[in-house]
Order: C-alpha cells, then structure tokens, then sequence
C-alpha cells in the first residue's frame, strides 16, 4: 500500500504553493485534482467555451450549491441548477488562477488587527489575526519573485511597507488613457498608484512575456505571462519528481481517528470507481466553500459535527472579496489629453489603482475602514458587449440595420473604463457554509449550502467610494456613468468557513492553518481568514500557503521520503 509523505487535496492557489515548497523539500507529494490538465497552448479566447458553457467547471445538473438567500424577511433556498448562479470557479489543474485578471496587492498591516484599530461593529463577528503583516511580508516578497509581479513601487500613505524596493519586473505595458486619469485624478487631489499584476512583462525562464491578447480575466494565458498556480508552482513541483499529479479525481471524505486522518476517499470523475489514498499529511486547499463541505462530509464516530469541527466554528463566518462596479463611456467626440486612436489601442492595460479610500476620516461620515478601486477597461467579451445594446430607447429590440448601426456606433466610437471596489465583507452570523444532506451531486456527496448575506456596513463603505469614483470619470469627460453597490457577491473570490486563531473554542486552524483537533490536518486556502482586508485575496493566498508550507516542512521534515 503506498504511503505519500503529503496529500494536498485542490491544485489552486494554495495549493499549488504548498506543493512547490514540500517537493522542493524532498517530500513525496500527492495532488489530487477534481479537473483536467491543460495545457498552456490549449487555451483558446472562446467566449463560449469559456463564459457561456461549462468547458472548465462542473455541469449544475450534475454537481451543485444551494443558495440560501433573504427574501421579504424569509430565508429561501435555491439550487444553482435552476439559477444558473454558478458557484465554480475553475475544475483544472491551476484552478481559478488560470482565470484571473492578476491584480495583485498586499493586505495593509491594520488589516491584521480591524478589531483592535476599530473595535466592533454591529452584528459582525470582526477578530484580529493571530499573525501580524511582519511575519508574512517575507512570503508576499518569495512570491513576488516566484509569481513574477509586474508593477512600479509608488510611495502612498496607505501602501504597506515591503523589504525590497520595487517589483521584480517593470509595469505591462499601459494605454495612454492612463495620462488623462493621472491628470483628472491629480486635479481631484487623488493619487493613483501603479496596479501589481500577476502578469509577466519580461520573459521568465520557460515562461514568456504578456502578449497583450487583451482577454486576461476569465481565460487562460497561451503565453505562461501569467502567474497562474499552474506556471508558476506546478510545473516546477513536477519537474523535482516528487509530484504525483491526480487529475478527474474528486475527493469525497477524509477517514480518520480520533486525532490523525488516515485516507482520502476519492471516486474517479470518469469511471465513478472508488478508491482510497493514504498519507501522513493531508492539505485542504479545494477553496474555501468545498474545503468546509468535504471536512462537514467527513464526520464519523470521533467527530461527529465534521472534521476540525470540535469549537462549532466550521463553515462560520463566511465572507467574500467585494465591495461594487461602475463605469463610463469615453467618446470620439469629446476626448481629452489623448486621441482616440491612442484611446482604441488594443491589448494594452490600464493598470491604475486607487488607494486613498483604505482608510476614511471623514468629519461628515466618520471614521472607519474603507477600501481599494481598480481602474480597468470593460471586459472585453463581444458577446456579452454586444448585448447590452439589442434594444432602442423604448426597451424594445433591435433588428437588422438598426442593430448594426448600433453596435458599429458602441464598438467604433466609444471605450468604456470601468471600476471595482473592493472593501472587508464583514463577517456575520447570517454567512456560512452547511451541507444539504437532502441535495447530493451525482457522486453522492451532500452539496454545500451557502447562506449569503451582506452586512450593512459593507454598502455604506462602497457608496462612500462610488461617489468620488464617479467624479474621476466626470473629469475625465466620460459620460453615461453609473455605478452599483449589491450585498450580492462575487462568487469568484471566496474566503472564511476555517478561522484561524489562537483560541481553539473560538477557531477552528492554528496559526499555521494546522487544524486544532487533529494532528497531521491542514487547510491551506482562503478558508482560514478571520477578515478579508479590502483588496483581491489572491496574493494573500500565495503567501500564507507558503509560510504553511515552510512551517510544515520544519515541523515534519522527518517525514520528507527523499532528503535532498
């Protein structure tokens, strides 16, 4: 019977840095993966592949979530089978790092301490971390080098300190667009910083720069520019031969004792076989929401309300990277500072951040934490462009010449920027994770249940932003501007349900995301998060799943099979 030195459940974010460091350490490594390998020149630009169809994530009517969600006072559940709201972000070898934008920022260090900077607010369940920005700021600089962050250090009250000077690699290249925002923002007395991206603007060993195909969110990079868990981590984690890499292979429980798992039992994704994987450490890293589900799956005898579940703290606490969006349209007839062939160059970045928000002090609205703003354009998917524009003033559709016009009109003559704020979704009893034991997926595993509710605080925070948002875009001479702050959330970045901390009654990880009740059990992903800061987690991801990973192989490199 084969015995791996580690199991890591989940090839994402997370996942793949654990394994980066454990096989660089000696460790023999399992990675299980639900998705297939894709390879790098396999991907495509398919709008419909990509966002209309399930070629990387689970058909609904065979694998889903139930929503629960507050409708005139009562709670009522549905399954995203019948929404469509999917709540998968990526079945592949890299998960969701293959699809995102790589926009990547430090948490600031208060981030690590809300509830000790601002005490408590109302209903939310707001506690400090059991580490400080110190002892992880050496893990976000590890993966600066290893991801490769493009960017430009700008000196900002509100940017964390760093021990090294700049970004490994310059900025992607940027539209000239960004002239006319530096000049609006500077006349509004806003100072905007360059965005780190995840996002290669230099070659990188076996991995070649940004070829400025213009559809990085939602797709994957022929290129390997971006730093997806994929390119950065897996390949070289193979390339040591201590990886041993599952893929279509979904894990449905962990079997264990009384202190220690034993197996992973996992079902082959195209033949429906069963079959068990043993090891002597095993890491959750399948992403927040199906880290809980698989560990409430995996109650037995010893632990009956799920594994690592002893404080009833599992699944709690759930919270998402969120905050609301707006947009303006920048017109032929009207353009400031650039021209507007400048303006339609295709392919090249805005990349401008805004940080002014973090933290407000208003003697009108008070003082509280506030939140990032990326600057970007509109996304680039024809299709879902192009329908926004099939229907005349009077709400009815367009046809013919007249959808023609419209369209040539909307693609040739205007540009649209938008914005996304990111602010803390605060944590609160009425957002956590259950299972459903009356839904299974066709596996047989109970479904996870996400009850989703924003707290209040949240949209007051995004309207407080929105509106100087808005003025940028009203100097930079865009017009038909709008903006929307929703307690609905994105489905893509998902933390909380695992809280790490000191206190085992209180949390349910350590502060090395060892799980508290059983000895050889961690969980690397954004599960463990007490609050989510107010930028994108992913480079927070990286980071923490490295520091575990450092910490494992101290603790247990007399586990490691082959000593190098």
């Amino acid at each position: 019977m084969k015995i791996y030195d580690a199991l890591i459940i989940g090839s994402g974010a997370s996942g793949g840095a654990v394994a980066y460091t454990l096989t660089q350490a000696g460790f023999d490594v399992a990675m299980v993966e639900k998705g297939k390998l894709i390879n790098r020149e396999e991907f495509s630009k398919d709008e419909l592949a990509y966002c209309r169809r399930d070629i990387i994530t689970p058909n609904l009517f065979d694998e889903y979530h139930i929503i629960e969600e507050e409708i005139d006072g009562k709670w009522v559940s549905t399954p995203t089978y019948e929404s469509g709201w999917s709540f998968w972000n990526g079945s592949l070898v890299g998960g969701s790092s293959n699809l995102m934008s790589g926009m990547f920022h430090r948490l600031h260090p208060d981030d690590f301490r809300l509830l000790s900077k601002y005490g408590q607010i109302g209903d939310a369940n707001v506690a400090d971390w059991p580490i400080s920005y110190d002892e992880l700021e050496p893990y976000y600089t590890l993966v600066e080098e290893l991801v490769g962050i493009s960017g430009k250090v700008i000196p900002h009250p509100f940017e964390p300190p760093r021990s090294t000077r700049d970004f490994p690699q310059p900025p992607t290249k940027e539209n000239e667009v960004v002239k006319l925002f530096e000049k609006s923002c500077k006349g509004l007395g806003i100072s905007p910083l360059v965005t780190p991206r995840a996002v290669l603007s230099k070659d990188k060993g076996y991995r070649q720069a940004c070829y400025y195909s213009n559809f990085c969110g939602s797709y994957g990079c022929s290129s390997g520019a971006k730093g997806s868990s994929r390119e950065a981590f897996i390949i070289p984690a193979l390339a040591t031969g201590n990886l041993t890499l599952m893929t279509k292979t979904h894990v449905k429980s962990l079997e264990s004792g009384k202190d220690e798992v034993h197996c992973a039992v996992v079902v082959d994704t195209v033949t429906g076989k069963e079959k068990k994987i043993y090891a002597k450490l095993f890491i959750v890293a399948a992403q927040a929401h199906e880290s809980v589900r698989l560990l409430l799956n995996s109650a037995n005898g010893y632990h009956p309300k799920g594994l690592a579940n002893s404080s009833g703290e599992l699944g709690k606490n759930l919270i998402f990277s969120a905050g609301g969006s707006g947009q303006g349209e920048l017109h032929a007839d009207n353009l400031k500072e650039i021209t507007f062939d400048a303006l339609m160059q295709r392919g090249l970045f805005v990349n401008r951040s805004v940080l002014d928000w973090y933290f407000i002090d208003d003697w009108w609205s008070g003082r509280f934490k506030g939140g990032s703003v990326e600057f970007m354009f509109e996304h680039q998917n024809i299709i879902s462009r192009a329908r926004k524009h099939t229907e005349d003033k009077e709400g009815k559709m367009l046809w013919g010449d007249a959808l023609a016009k419209r369209l040539l009109k909307r693609f040739r003559q205007t540009k649209s920027i938008r914005f996304e704020i990111f602010t803390d979704w605060l944590p609160h009893d009425d957002c956590f994770i259950s299972v459903d034991p009356d839904h299974k997926d066709k596996h047989g595993m109970p479904v996870g249940k996400l009850r989703i509710k924003g707290h209040p605080h949240d949209l007051k925070v995004g309207h407080y932003i929105a509106k100087y948002c808005e003025k940028i875009l009203e100097e930079m001479g865009a017009k038909n501007i709008y903006s929307s702050i929703s307690a609905a959330p994105p489905q893509n970045l998902i933390a909380g349900g695992c809280r790490f901390g000191d206190d085992p009654q209180k949390s349910v990880l350590n502060k090395y995301c060892r799980s508290h009740d059983i000895q050889n059990l961690f969980v690397a992903d954004a599960s463990f998060m007490p609050t989510g800061g107010s930028v994108a987690y992913t480079w927070t991801i990286y980071a923490n799943a490295l520091r575990v990973a450092d910490h494992i192989v101290k603790r247990f490199s007399h586990l490691a099979s082959r000593k190098i």
